[in-house]
């Protein structure tokens, strides 16, 4: 394992234009001749979008593949990218609302998608007025890779936390402006956890509610990421507020506008979400499905 790791360390530490050489490879691989979870792409692809056509599905899920391959050694190059190259290759933007939770004394709870590339997001604890920022993750059950995973989340001052701690984590400690939880928050609930659906991308689809639950007990700002792939190896975030329709968040509220936005973001790029994961899988595990939308 330490012996893999140094090699990966050895071409994260490789200029990003010889490991987009590496991509083109990866894409091949993928692609061309193994044909990496094909069949789940595309039926992923056919059921989000039922009214595009055989080409037009095609494509989208051609181009995934090269944001995917892309996707991988960005990963890898997150080991040892330095702060000041993910500067220049992640602009955010609308800031203030960072500074504006920071004003209010109140955390920030913030909620993006599988879109490409959320790795990427870490740095972001460099130009924040944000004392603390916890990136959310789910375990990895090998050992040694844990740690290192973990690793690339924990740069940049961040501290990962597991997302069975997250909760407990945010309700123990003061609502005071000072902290950031950056979540991905359109990951799949195990099928024992899932309780709560809604239509997504014309899908019956199982949600993750556990910041729902802060959303309804405390006085936290929560903030859609959306992110946009402007073109190879540089990235565009753009940060909004969600506020609710009353004066404070219904129960699922929070969880609702994020798959909105969330969906407006891949009608927007489809080939920039991670259409390879059997998202969809547990949707006969829903107890309460949302039929607003």
């Amino acid at each position: 394992m330490n012996f893999l790791f140094k090699i990966i360390i050895l071409f994260s530490k490789l200029p990003l234009r010889v490991l987009y050489v590496l991509s083109d490879v990866i894409f091949f691989l993928m692609y061309s001749l193994v044909g990496y979870r094909k069949e789940v792409v595309t039926e992923n692809l056919k059921n989000s979008f039922p009214k595009k056509s055989e080409s037009e599905i095609d494509k989208i899920r051609k181009s995934f593949y090269r944001n995917f391959s892309d996707y991988i050694v960005e990963t890898l190059k997150a080991f040892t990218i330095s702060s000041k190259e993910l500067r220049v290759r992640v602009q955010h933007l609308n800031q203030d609302v960072f500074h504006k939770a920071n004003a209010e004394n109140k955390n920030v709870i913030l909620l993006t998608g599988h879109v490409f590339n959320w790795e990427w997001f870490n740095a972001l604890a460099t130009i924040i007025p944000q004392e603390n920022c916890f990136p959310v993750y789910r375990k990895v059950q090998n050992s040694f890779w844990e740690e290192k995973i973990k690793g690339i989340r924990n740069r940049f001052g961040n501290t990962a936390l597991e997302a069975k701690e997250v909760i407990r984590h945010i309700l123990r400690n003061p609502n005071d402006g000072k902290s950031v939880y950056m979540f991905v928050a359109d990951q799949s609930p195990h099928v024992s956890e899932v309780s709560f659906g809604l239509n997504f991308l014309n899908q019956k689809t199982p949600a993750f509610i556990g910041y729902d639950k802060l959303s309804t007990r405390m006085d936290l700002v929560f903030v859609f990421c959306e992110m946009k792939k402007v073109k190879r190896g540089y990235y565009q975030i753009n940060y909004y507020r969600i506020y609710p329709d009353g004066e404070q968040f219904v129960e699922h509220e929070v969880v609702k506008k994020f798959h909105k936005l969330l969906e407006n973001t891949i009608n927007k790029r489809p080939d920039n979400y991670l259409w390879s994961h059997r998202r969809w899988k547990y949707q006969h595990a829903i107890k309460v499905m949302d039929d607003a939308n």
